[in-house]
């Protein structure tokens, strides 16, 4: 990685711009809570461990620009919370550092840094376990190892979640291949994954996501890997559009699917999958790419930016504390 995801640089916050990756490396510098909420919504920002970070410096630039004791500052913390409603690591991290108002903006300000320090070390530990369990289902051997959108360091503060397992596996010589997918509709996967991958000099080979059952089926995969935006209280969790295909894939072959997410996206208050808010992002990102249509012009889209995938397709959830393998019946209660 050339630049860390998110820091917090001299009173403003620097992240990557990823709208831009991979054939342009670029900083942002986001100087008030206004421009992190369209950073997130547009994003430039990703990721649910990344935004929970940016939401929490988002705070930290409200307390000082417009002060912890107006309406502003109020309005500001509602416009970060809700800039995007699947990940429960945006509102959480919000809350937890407006909750220290009273204590003045130097208090929100090493809270945000604390929130980032977690989630790199978060990185760290599901890398190790979720690498654990793996060698322990399948073999002490190398693996190919499937993966959607992108979870890699962009997607936390480095490292990643799944991505992280895929690059703890390499670096234990136990990593055959990776098998990206493209995840449509704006090839997460295939902009971002493969950069990362590229940059850890992982082997892998890319596939359009339709492919991903197939290959399942056909045996080539030892194991999926995804990330998370939202653990629900019984396990279903919900990640980027085309999970819960892999998911349905993995079953039919009888191969582990994990989930790797940190204990920060695991929501104790949602009870299943049914109630967590799918964001719908419009039309225009299926029916185009890169501003040239490749609909005819006024085509209707349907565009869940998530899907849920159930428990019951689920082999084990990695957490940065806690292993829990649903297979053997560990659960499906998620504790907080």
């Amino acid at each position: 990685m050339t630049a860390p995801t998110i820091q917090w640089v001299d009173g403003s916050v620097h992240l990557i711009d990823q709208t831009l990756l991979p054939h342009t490396e670029e900083i942002l510098e986001i100087t008030s809570p206004a421009e992190m909420v369209n950073a997130i919504e547009r994003l430039a920002i990703r990721g649910a461990p990344a935004i929970g970070v940016a939401g929490a410096y988002g705070v930290a630039l409200a307390a000082v620009s417009v002060g912890i004791d107006t309406t502003e500052f109020e309005e500001a913390v509602d416009s970060l919370r809700n800039a995007r409603p699947t990940a429960v690591n945006l509102a959480r991290m919000v809350d937890r550092t407006a909750a220290l108002r009273a204590n003045g903006p130097e208090r929100i300000l090493e809270e945000a840094h604390a929130i980032r320090e977690e989630e790199l070390q978060a990185s760290v530990a599901m890398g190790d376990l979720g690498a654990d369990l793996i060698l322990d289902l399948v073999g002490d051997r190398p693996i190919r190892a499937m993966t959607i959108c992108n979870t890699g360091a962009l997607a936390t503060v480095e490292r990643g979640t799944a991505l992280s397992v895929i690059q703890t596996l390499h670096e234990r010589d136990r990593l055959q291949e990776a098998l990206p997918l493209e995840t449509r509709p704006l090839l997460q996967g295939s902009r971002l994954t493969t950069w990362e991958l590229q940059k850890m000099d992982a082997p892998f080979r890319l596939l359009v996501d339709s492919a991903g059952p197939f290959l399942l089926a056909r045996g080539d995969v030892d194991v999926v890997l995804t990330g998370a935006d939202r653990v629900a209280a019984n396990g279903d969790t919900a990640n980027k559009i085309g999970t819960f295909s892999i998911a349905l894939g993995a079953a039919h072959a009888g191969v582990p699917f994990i989930v790797v997410a940190p204990e920060s996206t695991v929501d104790a208050n949602t009870a299943t999958g049914s109630e967590i808010e799918i964001e719908d992002r419009g039309p225009s990102e299926v029916v185009g790419f890169g501003g040239t249509l490749t609909a005819p012009s006024g085509t209707p889209a349907i565009n869940p930016a998530f899907d849920v995938t159930p428990v019951d397709l689920i082999t084990a959830l990695v957490t940065d504390g806690r292993v829990i393998r649903y297979d053997r019946g560990e659960g499906p209660q998620v504790p907080a």
